[in-house]
């Protein structure tokens, strides 16, 4: 027989040959741990970070913040009926310009051109999800500023308050109203945007007063930079919104919260 057999260097070539797979097996073994865990994280992080902003956003936890009006006490705010409100109207703004702004006049109730942003012609203005007021950094001229309101329901707010709003601040680059600044949700599922339910008050340019929702972040045919938004517009000063305040110089004043430092 050949000395091979008694040399004992086959069984080390087994050794080896298994000490090799066995190396393999537990690479492949991580590996698919790793892509695991990547595919959980891909998909669980962002749906608990949707989970999460949902609890944020609902009434159990949606406490008064800078910038925002508490709820008032249906007891001592009559609720009007219906018919004794103000026109409900709704606008469309197409906004889908990165560079160019898209200013609207609550008074004209339309988008309207500016050529000196310093006018007083007017109110708010939208360059794709951005939003500022015509007052503060913006315009030391214009008086515009908004309030979140503590309610969701656009209907039930038939007077906003007289004062204490917030205006424009500057920032590095540009200027912002804080309380703009997070007037959507973002899916990171779909990776689209949709606005809150939130309810603003908002003072124009010329000391007039306005309710304002926003509808929708989408133009007809899918693309974005469309923002759709109900607004009901008080002209003659009054901070009611009720028929009835038409020949009013101010209606009885809404509580607000004193805004605190930006």
């Amino acid at each position: 027989m050949s000395d091979n057999l008694y040399s004992g260097k086959e069984p080390e070539a087994e050794i080896a040959v298994f000490e090799k797979k066995k190396k393999l097996w537990r690479n492949i073994f991580l590996l698919n741990l790793c892509l695991s865990v990547l595919l959980v994280g891909f998909f669980w992080v962002p749906l608990k970070f949707v989970q999460m902003e949902n609890f944020l956003n609902s009434p159990s936890v949606n406490l008064p913040q800078e910038g925002e009006a508490p709820a008032l006490n249906p007891a001592a705010v009559p609720m009007p009926s219906m018919e004794n409100l103000l026109i409900t109207k709704t606008v469309t703004i197409n906004a889908s310009s990165e560079k160019d702004w898209a200013y609207f006049d609550f008074s004209r109730g339309a988008v309207v051109e500016i050529h000196d942003p310093s006018s007083l012609e007017w109110d708010l203005a939208f360059r794709r999800g951005k939003v500022i007021s015509n007052g503060g950094a913006t315009n030391k001229f214009g008086k515009a500023g908004l309030i979140q309101m503590k309610e969701d329901q656009f209907d039930t707010v038939n007077q906003v308050p007289t004062e204490n709003y917030i205006e424009d601040t500057s920032t590095k680059t540009e200027t912002e109203n804080p309380v703009l600044l997070k007037w959507y949700k973002y899916n990171y599922l779909t990776h689209k945007l949709s606005p809150k339910k939130n309810v603003y008050a908002m003072r124009t340019a010329d000391s007039k007063f306005a309710k304002v929702q926003f509808k929708s972040f989408y133009c007809e045919n899918k693309e974005t930079g469309c923002i759709k938004m109900q607004y009901v517009y008080q002209g003659n000063g009054s901070n009611s919104f009720e028929k009835t305040a038409l020949g009013l110089a101010s209606s009885s004043p809404v509580p607000a919260p004193a805004p605190q430092g930006l």
